[in-house]
C-alpha cells in the first residue's frame, strides 16, 4: 500500500478558491436515492414508538461505549425506533424526503443493514433497512454473530449484542456531485448516523458501541455486496446493558 495515502487524499481533495469546484450536474445520471431488494421477503416494522422520558442532557450523559450485554432480547418496537432515529425519514419538504441525520447535498449515500442476533419476533439473520417504506428486507437467515465478530478483528461484542448495525456507502450517490471529495462527506454522513444511533440507544436504556475496525472484504462478503460500488463503512452493536 502506498505510504502517506491519507495525506495525499487530504491534499488532492482540498477546495482551492482559484480552481473550479466541478462542472454542471447531469441530472439524467443522478443515482437512485433508495436501495431495495424487491424479491426479498419483507418484515413490517412498528411505526409507533415508546417516547423516552429522558431529557437531552441526560441522554448525552448516558451515552458511552458498551461492550458487554445481557441476554435480554431487543423488542421489535425498539429496533424500529433505532432504525428510524438513526436514518429514517423525518419530513417531506418541496418533494424532498429529509432524514433524521444530515447528509451533504441531501444525497444520502449511507445504507443500513442489520444482523439480528436476539430480537423479539425476528428471525436471526441479515436484513436491509428499506428506509422509504420503513421495513426490513430479508437477505439471508442464520446466526452471523460469530462470523461478524471474526470479521471485526474478533471483537466478541458483535456476537453477544442483540443486533449489529452495519452501514455501507453507495459511493456513486455522492460522487455524482462531489467527485473525489465525496469520500470526505460520506464518512461524515456515516458519523452522523452512528451518533444518532448511539444517542437513541441511550434514550431507551440500551448500550451501543461503534466499530471501525474490520476486514473490509470479509464484511462485504457477509452482506453480499461488491466492495467497489458499495462497501461497508462502519458498524455499531446494540443491546441491553448487564
Amino acid at each position: 500500500m502506498e505510504k502517506n495515502i491519507g495525506d495525499n487524499f487530504q491534499t488532492e481533495t482540498k477546495y482551492i478558491r482559484t480552481k473550479s469546484l466541478g462542472g454542471n450536474l447531469d441530472w439524467a445520471k443522478k443515482p437512485e436515492t433508495y436501495k431495495s431488494y424487491p424479491s426479498s421477503k419483507t418484515v413490517q416494522l412498528p411505526i409507533q414508538f415508546q417516547e423516552s422520558t429522558l431529557n437531552f442532557s441526560e441522554v448525552l450523559r448516558r451515552r458511552k461505549s458498551v461492550r458487554s450485554f445481557s441476554l435480554q432480547s431487543l423488542s421489535k418496537v425498539d429496533l424500529a425506533f433505532l432504525l428510524w432515529a438513526s436514518t429514517g425519514i423525518l419530513r417531506i419538504e418541496h418533494g424532498y424526503e429529509f432524514r433524521t441525520a444530515p447528509s451533504a447535498g441531501a444525497l444520502y449515500p449511507i445504507e443500513t443493514y442489520i444482523a439480528a442476533n436476539n430480537v423479539e419476533d425476528l428471525g436471526e439473520g441479515i436484513y436491509h433497512y428499506n428506509i422509504k417504506n420503513h421495513l426490513l428486507e430479508e437477505i439471508k437467515l442464520g446466526n452471523f454473530g460469530n462470523k461478524l465478530a471474526h470479521a471485526a478483528l474478533d471483537q466478541q461484542m458483535c456476537a453477544d449484542a442483540s443486533v449489529i448495525f452495519i452501514w455501507t456507502a453507495i459511493f456513486g450517490r455522492s460522487k455524482w456531485k462531489y467527485q473525489q471529495r465525496a469520500y470526505r462527506y460520506i464518512y461524515l454522513d456515516a458519523g452522523h448516523v452512528a451518533q444518532n444511533l448511539a444517542l437513541s440507544s441511550a434514550s431507551i436504556n440500551c448500550g451501543s458501541c461503534q466499530v471501525g475496525a474490520f476486514f473490509d472484504d470479509e464484511m462485504n462478503s457477509i452482506l453480499d455486496i461488491d466492495g467497489l460500488e458499495e462497501s461497508a463503512i462502519c458498524l455499531s452493536v446494540v443491546g441491553h446493558v448487564k
